[in-house]
């Protein structure tokens, strides 16, 4: 069951539940770049213990170095 929460408009929340909607994904550089959400997880949680049904999946990336690191990929479902 889904608990229905007031949130503002133009929250951290709201604009990236409205994001998850449009392009079904995000990782953090996509929350910085595009949101100016510099706690992209945390704001996850709050959608997540809202019921917002959100996987994370391993993504493999380079790092500015060229090293191999791993991010989190946010997926809406």
């Amino acid at each position: 069951r889904i608990q229905m929460i007031k949130r503002r408009n133009n929250t951290h929340y709201t604009r990236l539940l409205e994001y998850l909607k449009e392009f079904k994904h995000i990782t953090s550089l996509d929350a910085i770049r595009d949101l100016g959400n510099t706690r992209l997880s945390a704001t996850i949680y709050e959608l997540r213990k809202d019921g917002h049904n959100i996987i994370s999946e391993d993504l493999k990336v380079k790092n500015r170095w060229g090293n191999n690191t791993t991010i989190a990929k946010y997926i809406l479902r």
